[in-house]
């Protein structure tokens, strides 16, 4: 009698127990069912004119679409110490609502080893932006030989509990590490002093870090700044642990140079995009991974009515997308 009670109560229960899970569950992140197209966030050269975030958007993640005309969306002139911005990378933080962007603060007509400087900026939607610039030379004391602070990108540390954010600065004539330091609770500034993330066996230059979080391990895309200019993976459990493992090959399909990795999962699928820019050659190649390990080259499928740099994609709701066309217009043939 006593097994039939429990059995019915806890049928009674299941429901709402469930239920319980999703709201959870929402509250912390966006259901990806929820999401139904993608932003590329991105700048469009080496002109102080084309230094400026960008938004393209695409309902499969092949096909995508310019917003704005393919003019920028924030001004650079506003949210930079330099007048212009570079390597914009986009996240969506655990409370689903609220988005991160980081960018490098830069005019490379200034030089490649003349800024000292990056921008944080938060949304709620994805329209109106606050910024902040951290200067490295200014921030923080014996920075002198930096020569420059490169390709921001942030990522959530569950192990912490905090927003990381991680780039790559030179000092003197030495190699291009990628540091990182957490952001404060407002996104506002970085705590601490910027530590080294990653640091390869053989010592030499690595740039443009990208991090992929899946099935518990962290995959860092980095380009082998100086030496080859391709793209390598490393992989750890823990991201601050020091502790990266390193695959030996390129992932770029390509024997040109590239740069600017940018790692994103298709809606509804296990496949991974890998999009990077072959810049010698003013163009951008896109490959697919089942794995994070082998890549295939899909460009016959890929099609965009703009040419990128350096940029990143992330999935976006109906609701988003609306509100993003509300702003800057709905591309034709969209």
């Amino acid at each position: 009698m006593k097994n039939k009670f429990f059995i019915t109560l806890f049928a009674c229960l299941l429901p709402w127990m469930a239920g319980a899970q999703q709201i959870i569950s929402k509250q912390n992140n966006v259901a990806e069912k929820d999401y139904i197209a993608y932003l590329f966030t991105y700048f469009t050269g080496n002109h102080i004119s084309e230094e400026a975030v960008c938004y393209a958007v695409s309902t499969d993640g092949y096909t995508y679409w310019a917003l704005n005309d393919n003019k920028p969306v924030i001004d650079s002139k506003i949210i930079s110490s330099t007048g212009g911005v570079r390597d914009p990378h986009i996240l969506r933080c655990e409370d689903g609502k609220t988005f991160y962007m980081v960018v490098t603060d830069m005019v490379s007509d200034n030089g490649w080893d003349s800024n000292r400087a990056m921008v944080l900026l938060k949304s709620t939607d994805l329209v109106n932006w606050n910024h902040s610039v951290i200067n490295m030379q200014k921030c923080y004391a014996g920075q002198e030989k930096l020569k420059r602070v490169w390709a921001p990108q942030t990522i959530f540390d569950a192990e912490a509990g905090k927003y990381l954010v991680y780039w790559s600065m030179k000092y003197g004539d030495g190699a291009d590490v990628i540091y990182y330091a957490y952001a404060n609770k407002e996104f506002t500034d970085l705590e601490g002093e910027p530590k080294p993330l990653f640091i390869p066996e053989n010592k030499k230059s690595c740039i443009d870090g990208d991090i992929v979080y899946k099935d518990g391990i962290y995959h860092l895309f980095y380009k082998t700044e100086g030496h080859g200019n391709g793209i390598r993976v490393a992989t750890t459990r823990s991201l601050t642990s020091g502790q990266w493992e390193e695959e030996p090959d390129y992932k770029q399909q390509t024997p040109e140079a590239v740069e600017g990795a940018g790692t994103f999962k298709l809606i509804g699928q296990n496949k991974y995009i890998l999009m990077y820019d072959v810049y010698m050659k003013g163009k951008y190649q896109f490959t697919e991974s089942i794995d994070l390990e082998n890549f295939k080259v899909i460009d016959h499928a890929v099609s965009m009515d703009f040419h990128p740099r350096h940029g990143t994609v992330i999935p976006i709701t109906g609701k988003e997308l609306k509100r993003l066309f509300k702003a800057y217009g709905k591309p034709e043939g969209l």
